[in-house]
């Protein structure tokens, strides 16, 4: 049989193959001898076992570079698969005439493998070997990865130095380099550590064929370092960076290097490794592979780092760092209602660092939570200041970071300090980046809800300046969003930043929170942020932030914005919030259609005082109406003194003001202009300023008539205004139409409004008129194609619910007929009042606001739903999934929690059955509901044969009688909470 025999020559740091015999491939079972050479050229240990493959690096490379005999045994797998064979290798160098030096090794298969354990059958080489496997990874345990079989970090110092020494004599410039797979953490949690640790295998791989003559070293973890020389190494990085991405199936993720090339000898293998480090570093933000080299301007910066985290303790306690305000100015009455805090460092010898010079660093190291600390104790010793001083006291942001929560329990640090001072905790606001959130979710969660619970505003500071996540405001409640500063530049590059700003500011609204953007510079941004409801600004427009002692003596001097009044800001807030672009677009066109960017309708916030009146908001649009009809630049006049000719527009104008003021909350009315045109519009109270008794009244023009406009049914109006509260003429094929409406119980019918879009407009104004618990069935019921279908089959569609035109609810049914001549239908609106038909009304009511209740208890995307009585167990199963009906589980029952037991089998994956029937009992449920409010429990179940991971989230109502309601649905997020347990 032909002798296992490979002949290897060592070249350039590079084991080059000479001969693989035929014994060699017969032994290997490679098929043929291409394949040998290809495949042993690419990867001489590729088929080795993971635990032996460092053991046969380590002893190949000894071998090579210093000669001796080679003599190993180990574990490999042949080349067409199969078990593991015990093969044993010996070589020896012999040289030519020429004096090249060879390596000859032959192989021996001592036969496969059996891994040694109790009662096995193991020959006596197995035996052996497995001991002298135990010895020897003992010894090499500290000096090679098991995972990538690199060198360890303390190994690649060793070997590192001697290739430097050798790259130096041979005249080369030693390199250091250090690379980083970035996003590791997150590729882990996405595809699981076991496809992580393919990952780091594939990489060291490739990264071992790039730099093949050098020494490579898996650090741990992601990190990996590399010593080589300066020539080509960037064509080398490029090379490794177009791998990597056809790496593991293209399921990888960027590589970070950085590079430090030897200035003096002097210089450590730790201290390159550490500036290789530091510029891989510089690479943090970036999300692509790159590398960076450690130059003279990356040394300055390390210094400067040093410096600062060197001498902050001394910069505290010698206040080189200086407390600076900047002022956030409410949008409607230009007063300060908050100001923001940041810290200057002026360095005796640097002079003033910027915050972005200091505080990375500082954050990098855990010593932020010093410098915020200092930051709350000196604000607390300004405002006791500002009390002694006679200034109106207004909140004081003040911005953490990340950090400050590992560091110490800074909740309770700045409660302590903030009670100590004896200041109230409402004047201290909390500035959290989105960032910080994101970096442990839950964790940062209850730590925002610990402090909005002690009584601190929190607000989350550059919103939109990154990617941004709606669950952020979806799952924690702040009481203010501020959007960066990014967000307001882009107001003046066109259309698509206002459009995207205006929505976000609607979205922040409709969640119930405040708003500031930063960054306003311009008269122009000003005035369109007050347009869209935006609550508060900042930027250098109003004012660059100063320290304390200008503030102090901009105050003296009466030179100092006027802080506004505590008392009155929910007042001013509620103004603020009002989206003036939030009320649709005007249908129509020529003359009577008022057009800006939005198209919006004119909208306007006027302030009421003992009869007469101010602007303190209008959009463009209001402010063209009023210039067009009664030649009034409101703009240039909003914040002048209260003028009577305000509300001197019209009759019904300045009524239906006075009315909003004093007895109703809204109405619509109509006015006629001095050209004969008539304006239908609508006035809403929004609140009412508890120091001066002043009133805010929003005002809408939702469309204008021609002078000859006229209507055809005003008589019939008339004669029905005793019945009926409202009656619409539509017209189906155009969706126009003509509202009537009367005071409740009056005998007058006006025209309000007409209009061109008749089932838009309807759902606009249920939004405003029907009472919010009724809106939803409401808009589900009330669609062109379902009135018209029941008109097709019944005759008529009729739907009960309850407006809020007079304040409080009032129950009122719409019928709706098909007239006769044209294709047109014809609705009214009338007040319920006959005793019993109410009686029965408000009962069905009462039932559906049951059933809508349960349904807004729990998620809307629910699988099923359960009501329990906690007293019988008696229960009942409402609107199950199709899979869920499917497990055939009863409707209703006497015992839910006996049925638990019964029914689990059909449904609950068999690994989570005795948990699942442990955690779901009446006792547990009612105990958890008792303490935090609700109960919830996780499990599978088993859909069309997948496990599905679903929660189930129980919690108590009281309506007429107290129940427990039980949700199950789909839990998207059941894998990761899993890994995060």
């Amino acid at each position: 049989m032909p002798v296992p025999l490979a002949v290897y020559q060592f070249v350039n740091e590079k084991v080059r193959i000479l001969l693989l015999s035929e014994g060699y491939c017969k032994l290997f079972n490679f098929p043929d001898h291409s394949t040998a050479y290809r495949y042993t050229e690419e990867d001489a240990f590729c088929n080795t076992h993971p635990d032996d493959t460092a053991r046969v690096k380590d002893a190949a490379y000894r071998f090579a570079k210093e000669g001796g005999r080679y003599e190993v045994i180990f574990r490999r797998m042949k080349y067409d698969g199969g078990d593991y064979h015990i093969i044993h290798g010996i070589g020896e160098h012999i040289y030519t005439e020429e004096g090249i030096r060879l390596a000859y090794v032959w192989y021996t298969d001592e036969g496969a493998y059996v891994a040694e354990s109790e009662g096995s059958q193991t020959t006596a080489v197995n035996r052996a070997f497995n001991t002298a496997l135990q010895e020897e990874s003992m010894l090499r345990a500290s000096y090679y990865s098991f995972l990538t079989g690199l060198p360890s970090m303390s190994y690649f110092f060793e070997l590192a130095s001697v290739r430097k020494d050798t790259i130096t004599e041979e005249g080369g410039r030693p390199t250091l380099l250090y690379v980083d797979l970035c996003g590791m953490k997150r590729f882990n949690i996405k595809y699981g550590f076991a496809e992580g640790d393919v990952l780091l295998k594939e990489f060291a791989r490739c990264l071992q064929s790039v730099f093949s003559e050098d020494i490579c070293s898996h650090f741990g973890a992601d990190h990996f370092a590399v010593i080589t020389s300066e020539q080509g190494v960037e064509e080398k990085l490029e090379a490794l960076f177009k791998k990597c991405r056809e790496l593991n199936g293209r399921k990888n993720l960027p590589v970070h290097v950085g590079i430090y090339q030897w200035q003096s000898e002097t210089v450590s293998i730790t201290l390159a490794c550490d500036r290789a480090k530091t510029a891989s570093d510089y690479l943090k933000n970036t999300y692509s592979s790159g590398y960076s080299f450690y130059d003279q301007r990356i040394q300055e910066n390390e210094e400067n780092l040093q410096y600062i985290i060197e001498n902050l303790d001394r910069a505290i306690e010698e206040k080189w760092i200086k407390v600076y305000f900047q002022p956030i100015i409410r949008a409607v009455n230009g007063k300060v209602c908050d100001t923001e805090v940041l810290a200057r460092w002026i360095d005796p010898e640097k002079g003033m660092l910027s915050p972005a010079a200091f505080i990375p660093p500082l954050e990098d190291a855990g010593l932020i939570h010093k410098l915020d600390l200092y930051m709350v104790d000196r604000v607390l010793e300004s405002i006791k200041v500002q009390m002694s001083d006679g200034f109106t006291v207004i909140p004081h942001s003040i911005n953490l970071s990340r950090s400050d929560f590992d560091a110490c329990d800074v909740v309770e640090e700045i409660r302590k300090r903030v009670d100590a001072a004896g200041i109230s905790r409402d004047r201290i606001t909390i500035e959290i980046t989105e960032s910080v959130i994101g970096s442990d979710f839950d964790f940062m969660k209850e730590q925002v809800e610990r402090f909005r619970s002690l009584g601190f505003p929190v607000w989350m500071d550059d919103f939109g300046s990154r990617y941004s996540s709606l669950e952020v405001l979806q799952s924690i409640s702040f009481d203010l969003i501020k959007f960066d500063m990014s967000l307001t530049r882009r107001l003046d590059e066109g259309e698509a930043g206002k459009i995207i700003l205006t929505e976000l500011m609607r979205m922040v609204a409709s969640l119930g929170m405040d708003a500031v953007c930063e960054g306003v510079e311009t008269e122009g941004q000003v005035r369109f942020l007050q347009e869209i409801g935006c609550s508060k600004l900042q930027g250098y427009y109003f004012g660059k932030p100063v320290s304390f002692e200008k503030i102090r003596e901009l105050f003296k001097g009466n030179a100092l914005i006027d802080n506004e009044n505590p008392e009155e800001s929910e007042y001013y807030e509620s103004i603020g919030r009002v989206n003036l672009f939030d009320l649709g677009v005007i249908s129509g066109g020529g003359e009577n259609a008022f057009h800006n960017v939005f198209e919006s309708l004119p909208a306007a916030i006027i302030e009421v005082k003992d009869g007469q009146a101010r602007y303190v908001r209008s959009n463009r649009s209001y402010q063209d109406f009023v210039k067009r009809f009664f030649n009034v630049d409101i703009y240039l006049d909003r914040r002048d003194n209260y003028t009577s000719s305000v509300i001197k527009y019209g009759y019904n104008f300045e009524n239906v003001v006075k009315q909003c003021c004093t007895v109703v909350n809204s109405a619509f009315f109509d006015e006629a202009m001095p050209d004969g045109s008539m304006v239908h519009a609508f006035a809403h109270r929004i609140n009412t300023n508890p120091v001066t008794g002043s009133v805010a009244v929003s005002l809408a023009v939702l469309s204008i008539s021609d002078p000859d406009e006229s209507t055809t049914y005003a008589d019939i109006a008339q004669a029905l205004a005793a019945d009926y509260y409202n009656i619409f003429l539509i017209d189906l094929d155009t969706n126009g139409y003509t509202e009537y409406s009367s005071k409740v119980g009056g005998e007058e019918l006006s025209v309000v409004r007409h209009g061109e879009d008749f089932f838009e407009s309807a759902r606009r104004d249920a939004m405003i008129r029907i009472y919010r618990e009724d809106r939803e069935t409401f808009l589900a019921l009330f669609t062109k194609e379902r009135v018209l279908r029941d008109i097709e089959k019944q005759g008529v569609f009729t739907i009960t619910y309850r407006l809020i035109d007079m304040g409080t609810p009032m129950y009122v049914n719409m019928k709706i007929n098909r007239l006769h001549g044209g294709n047109r239908i014809i609705l009214g609106v009338s007040i319920i009042d006959a005793q019993m038909k109410q009686l029965e009304e408000e009962n069905k009511l009462r039932q559906e606001k049951i059933s809508l209740g349960r349904i807004a208890a729990l998620s809307p995307e629910y699988i099923v739903l359960y009501t329990i009585d906690p007293e019988t167990n008696n229960y009942t199963q409402y609107n199950p999934s199709k899979e869920f009906a499917d497990f055939g589980l009863a409707k209703t029952g006497e015992d839910f929690f006996a049925d638990v037991i019964l029914d689990a089998p059909k449904a609950i994956a068999p690994e989570d059955m005795e948990r699942h029937l442990r955690v779901l009992t009446k006792e547990n449920m009612l105990s958890e509901i008792q303490k935090n409010g609700y109960f919830s429990h996780y499990y599978r179940l088993i859909i069309n044969g997948k496990y599905v991971p679903v929660s189930l989230k129980a919690t108590v109502v009281e309506e007429d009688v107290k129940k427990i309601i039980l949700g199950v649905t789909e839990d998207k997020h059941e894998e990761i909470r899993q890994y995060m347990k």
